[in-house]
């Protein structure tokens, strides 16, 4: 007596002793330890069909070996697999190579470049979200695959990247592949070549050496902040400020060393701004940077003047440094060659107050494009207050809309 055993049924097999039955059951029928082969099932009910064809007993016999070979059938599975085919109570057999597709993880990177849409970068890591799955990535098109671990991974090597990522399980199946391009650049770019000179009253350092797509900073604070500069050159008027750094940022968000100029060196000229409202100090032309800067206190205005050429406009006012234990001055623009509004608001183009809290705040933003085009004008800062104020407007001009 054997049991042969499926998933859920189990069959106890019982040879007789004597008998027509004997004779018939007496067949060899191998078995692997568990499960009765098909083979073995047909080779029995051969044996059955070549008895006693027109006995009476005949008829119960083929329906007795037809009920074995579809049991044999069920408990082994179909047609069987051989001696290797075992089946464990409860496993779930994962599915072939192909059967299923899995979903796709999603990429992401951080774009330390000056367009974050344009795929150039200083920094090689790439996020991959799979939600539990295995990921492959592939950096020669699919020719070989590197298996992923964690979060992420990082490429090396200076240059345009193209890049495959997939999920892969343990069965070979596979999701559709998620193929991204980058340009990874970690070089630092040269520092620029500045030369400076006077205009007038007018401080220029004219920057050389800028890398295409790239663009100059400038620092106030000894490096701690920059802001971003236009054109080829800044122009910087007043006598406040001590120093002023100069940098140049890539593609890739690269920054080259800096520069510092020294605005209280006697080979610079330091220029206090006019306290006249009808004669203005005057900014170099052909420039789209400007810095003015001074110290003001209670009686003691600054007035100075720019002219915005045709074919451009005023892009920006910005205060970008104020240090006073007042934080309140006060600032107004008239589009005209001298300052000559007095107090009268309605002849200003824009006016208010200026603080700690106004720092980088464009004071033009809400103004139409058409009231900041070509023609003159002049900027008038004062303080109130008794405590000196130290400040740096930012003024920049961009090509016309």
């Amino acid at each position: 007596m054997r049991d042969i055993r499926s998933d859920k049924l189990t069959l106890t097999w019982i040879r007789p002793r004597g008998g027509f039955f004997s004779n018939v059951l007496a067949l060899p029928i191998k078995d692997s330890g568990d499960c009765l082969h098909s083979g073995d099932a047909v080779k029995f009910v051969q044996k059955i069909g070549s008895v006693l064809m027109f006995s009476p007993q005949s008829f119960l016999m083929r329906s007795c070996a037809m009920l074995c070979l579809a049991f044999c059938l069920v408990a082994c599975g179909g047609s069987g697999s051989g001696p290797t085919a075992t089946t464990v109570p409860g496993e779930q057999t994962p599915p072939a190579a192909g059967a299923v597709v899995l979903k796709a993880p999603v990429l992401s990177f951080n774009d330390t470049g000056l367009d974050v849409t344009d795929g150039v970068t200083s920094n090689g890591r790439w996020g991959v979200e799979s939600q539990g799955i295995d990921w492959e990535f592939s950096l020669d098109q699919g020719i070989t695959w590197t298996r992923g671990y964690g979060g992420s991974f990082e490429v090396k090597g200076d240059g345009a990247k193209m890049i495959w990522v997939r999920a892969r399980d343990n069965a070979g199946n596979t999701s559709e592949i998620v193929r991204v391009n980058c340009v990874l650049d970690t070089t630092p770019p040269a520092a620029v070549a500045i030369s400076g000179q006077s205009e007038g009253v007018t401080n220029t350092f004219k920057l050389s050496g800028i890398e295409p797509g790239a663009r100059w900073e400038y620092s106030l604070d000894e490096q701690r902040s920059w802001s971003a500069g236009k054109g080829s050159a800044l122009g910087a008027l007043g006598n406040g400020l001590s120093r002023v750094w100069l940098r140049q940022v890539d593609m890739a968000g690269n920054n080259s060393a800096a520069q510092g100029f020294d605005l209280q060196n006697p080979s610079v000229v330091s220029h206090e701004a006019s306290g006249d409202p009808l004669q203005p100090s005057i900014l170099a032309s052909g420039l789209q940077t400007y810095l003015i800067h001074g110290v003001v206190v209670r009686g003691d205005a600054d007035y100075v003047r720019w002219d915005i050429p045709k074919g451009q406009q005023l892009m920006s006012v910005k205060l970008v440094q104020y240090v006073s234990e007042d934080a309140v001055s006060f600032y107004a623009l008239q589009p005209n060659r001298v300052f000559d509004a007095g107090v009268d608001v309605s002849r200003m183009l824009v006016y208010g107050h200026m603080g700690p809290g106004d720092l980088a705040r464009n004071v033009l933003s809400t103004l139409p494009k058409s009231k900041l085009g070509e023609g003159a004008m002049t900027l008038w800062f004062q303080q109130t207050g008794s405590q000196p104020t130290r400040y740096a407007i930012e003024v920049i001009l961009s090509a016309a809309d």
